[in-house]
């Protein structure tokens, strides 16, 4: 970095680490190091040599003095965040959310996308409680405490066994007693989110933002809205709808199973009448619960510091008085009442299944319809990412749940299979067992798309084996060497073929669940039941399926508590869950209120006020903001939402970045090709590295004026093929790794170094030769992701004039 006689300007180099995490010390190179700002949770580091930098100026006239941004912890620093991983599903739908394909002028389909996805989530709230009502209530206290043979090996149900005759054996009040399951299950999310809603979604952004007009956004896209991260008011009325819900389902179990009863032969009008009335008011309060989650969306276009106080406080309140009030009925004294086959309301489960299907194909629609208006041909499954992955998050929650009430059945039931009448209960809902068969023919249809995509990388590889010697043309080739570097690059291409591979997984889980749901109600049996009288083969494969899918659907959940549980003691597996976590939990949670809290919301002020501090204190400063991996994404994010007096001072500086090859294709209304080019436009300057061999990294692909200034790449990696006298040991194949290692790296911080400063001008980089010189996106790079040659610009496919794609309303 060459600086001006007598200039003493300092520079300052913010680095934010990708996913996983790591520690000041590896990403400053240095063990002697000191926190400059910030908690224990996330703060910013120097060296101790450093941390007087800017009363030394002199001493840094050659070089920046590096920052280090430490975020690891609000993602994998604590032992109990491991226990995250049980709320998988409701990442994965909060997800969806935010998939929407970019739009234009689509403002009611905006908003309507944004409220299926809200109500899918409601769903997945419901069937969670209502699956441990049914493992509570239905198979514990209903079945087995019902049946002397069931509650005789079951030593701790024996005091609610008929056979006992205690004042708990009446079915009422042994349900009355099985309910504190599910209500400690619903008490608990919100302890969790209201814990979490306390502590990441209550820090302000940096003021300042203008606020944009009514009707537009002001020329910004959504990241750079006032309020896109603080969603402090909409997490807390989700919170107390999809807590009022969880309560509510509960108490609809008990009512439905009394009014079984009261409305029989033998039972009293009174409490028929009092029944009635309390089914009312449970309907009631479910339309209340319904609205709050669909009247209102996401307020981002300004710092919105309101919280709905009647909603949050007291519809929680009021379910909680209404589920006290279904208690009281079911556990008053019904002679003559007995426990007999499944508790009734068991096809719950089937309605619940039938409404996602349906939610899920409206919300294709709607992405289809919204497509239409701004089509991108680079977003994943052409803009049905969001249906797919929120039927996905649907399935995930059939297995969670479904896998519990299986594994609890079959414990129940002794040496039967539930549903087939040879155990000591009946066993889980019929549709509950359709869906397990199911799983089966779903692992084989994986299976094959697995093979599928790994002959497409053998055929990658093979390609590749020429065009690597040729990169190296001065060294003898090495087919071993060869073979490595080839597989590294194609295998590094299976990120661009994932969307499909996840578009057919969730077709396939469709049409199967469909099936499973038809013959569920069809049937009113188990598959094994109902294929009696078939053909023997048809028999047989409907036994297997139900039983090894009993077996897998429960290993599902099984495996997902062992793996929460090891995280939750080993630091190295709970490392490996954050990494999870730092992709899926970057987004506000927008749809569901019990999903893992959004560290963005924490990090990206921290690097906001960072930012604007120092160049503040230091208004002659120069400011490189450098970002690997998932920390590219959080720096450009922090950037979007500087002022443009405090951006003009600031440059970017990306690398091993999935901008564009992740969050571009996958979530194309915010990272599409129109944000990512507001960015460039509204950033003093910006570089991004690149190599073929990072399966998460790409090149950024932007059009127009000075877009090809931005990607350096692919870069060479190896650095060296053979032994040289400057690498005598074999060079690592780096992929995702080590940039900064990089020779092009100081290259160009020291290039954005330069352009910060006042009166430089922005040349447009001329095209270089390829890996070697570290520019251009050749084709050659392009061999292993599936893509046809090119320059890669996407003027040829841009759309007539008009509202930008990322100037779509908040939903």
């Amino acid at each position: 970095m060459q600086r001006a006689a007598g200039e003493t300007r300092v520079a300052l180099e913010l680095l934010v680490h990708g996913v996983g995490g790591t520690t000041p010390d590896a990403m400053l190179g240095d063990p002697r190091t000191v926190r400059v700002t910030g908690d224990e949770t996330a703060a910013v580091h120097r060296r101790s040599e450093d941390a007087d930098a800017e009363d030394r100026p002199a001493d840094y006239q050659d070089r920046p003095v590096p920052e280090a941004y430490v975020w690891s912890n609000l993602t994998s620093g604590n032992s109990s965040r491991a226990l995250w991983l049980l709320l998988l599903p409701f990442m994965v739908v909060n997800l969806a959310h935010w998939m929407r394909p970019a739009a234009r002028g689509m403002a009611r389909l905006c908003r309507l996308y944004g409220l299926l996805v809200r109500v899918v989530a409601l769903t997945l709230t419901v069937l969670l409680v209502g699956a441990a009502c049914e493992v509570a209530l239905d198979l514990a206290a209903w079945q087995c405490a019902g049946r002397p043979a069931c509650a005789g090996q079951r030593s701790w149900l024996g005091f609610l066994s008929p056979a006992g005759g205690g004042w708990w054996t009446g079915p009422g009040r042994r349900l009355a007693l099985a309910a504190l399951v599910p209500t400690a299950l619903t008490v608990l999310l919100w302890y969790l989110s209201h814990r979490t809603w306390s502590s990441y979604e209550s820090e302000r952004p940096l003021p300042g933002l203008p606020e944009p007009d009514d009707g537009e956004t002001g020329g910004h896209p959504a990241l750079g809205r006032p309020g896109f991260w603080y969603g402090r008011r909409l997490v807390a009325r989700l919170r107390a709808a999809h807590t009022a819900a969880g309560l509510l389902t509960v108490a609809a179990t008990l009512s439905f199973a009394a009014a079984g009863f009261d409305r029989g032969p033998h039972g009293d009008p009174v409490l028929a009448v009092l029944g009635a009335v309390l089914q009312c008011s449970l309907g009631a309060a479910a339309l209340v619960v319904l609205w709050v989650v669909c009247s209102r969306g996401r307020s981002e276009r300004r710092l919105d510091m309101a919280i709905d106080g009647a909603i949050t406080g007291r519809l929680p309140a009021a379910s909680a008085v209404l589920l006290a009030l279904a208690v009281l009925h079911t556990a008053w004294d019904r002679p003559g009442w007995a426990s007999h086959g499944l508790l009734p309301g068991n096809q719950a489960f089937g309605v619940i299944a039938l409404l996602q299907g349906l939610l899920v194909v409206a919300l294709g629609i709607t992405a289809v319809l919204l497509r239409r208006s701004a089509p991108d041909p680079r977003a994943a499954l052409r803009g049905l990412g969001g249906p797919a992955v929120a039927m996905l998050g649907c399935a995930l929650g059939g297995v969670m749940t479904g896998g519990v009430a299986q594994r609890v059945g079959d414990w129940l039931d002794g040496p039967g299979t539930p549903g087939m009448g040879n155990g000591l209960i009946k066993g889980p809902p019929e549709v509950l067992s359709w869906q397990a068969a199911v799983i089966p023919p779903l692992i084989v249809v994986l299976l094959a798309l697995a093979a599928y995509f790994a002959v497409r990388t053998w055929r990658v590889k093979r390609e590749l084996l020429g065009a690597v010697p040729a990169e190296y043309p001065e060294e003898r080739p090495d087919t071993a060497r060869t073979r490595r570097i080839a597989g590294t690059r194609a295998r590094a291409g299976l990120t661009d073929r994932a969307p499909w591979f996840v578009g057919a997984t969730a077709l396939v889980t469709l049409v199967l669940g469909a099936a499973a749901l038809t013959g569920a109600w069809t049937t009113r049996k188990v598959p094994g039941r109902a294929a009696e009288g078939t053909p023997p083969f048809v028999e047989s494969f409907a036994e297997t399926s139900q039983a090894l899918g009993s077996w897998l659907i429960g290993f599902g959940f099984i495996l997902f508590v062992t793996w929460a549980r090891r995280a939750y003691r080993d630091a190295t597996a709970r490392r490996t869950i954050g990494i999870l976590w730092d992709v899926g939990t970057y987004w506000p949670r927008a749809a569901h209120p019990f999903a893992p809290p959004c560290y963005a919301e924490r990090a990206v002020p921290d690097l906001t006020w960072r930012m604007a501090a120092w160049t503040g204190a230091h208004p002659d400063g120069l400011l490189v903001i450098s970002g690997h991996s998932q920390g590219s994404v959080l720096a450009a994010s922090a950037v979007w939402q500087l002022d443009p007096g405090t951006r003009a001072k600031v440059a970017l500086l990306t690398y091993g970045s999935p901008l564009e090859r992740l969050y571009g294709r996958w979530f194309p209304a915010h990272f599409g090709p129109d944000c990512l080019r507001a960015l460039h436009d509204e950033t003093r300057c910006w570089r991004n590295l690149w190599r073929a061999t990072d399966p998460i990294g790409g090149p950024v692909r932007l059009a127009g004026d000075g877009g090809a200034d931005v990607d350096l790449g692919p870069l060479k990696d190896p650095l060296a093929y053979g032994r040289t006298r400057q690498h005598p040991l074999p060079a690592p194949i780096l992929g995702h790794s080590d940039y900064r290692a990089d020779p092009s790296f100081e290259s160009a911080r020291s290039t954005l170094l330069e352009l910060l400063r006042p009166g430089a001008p922005v040349p447009r980089q001329p095209p270089g030769p390829g890996p070697e010189r570290g520019t251009g996106t050749g084709d050659r790079a392009r061999a292993g992701t599936g893509e046809p040659p090119g320059d890669g610009s996407r003027a040829a496919q841009a759309g007539p004039p008009g509202p930008r794609a990322h100037e779509a309303p908040e939903v």
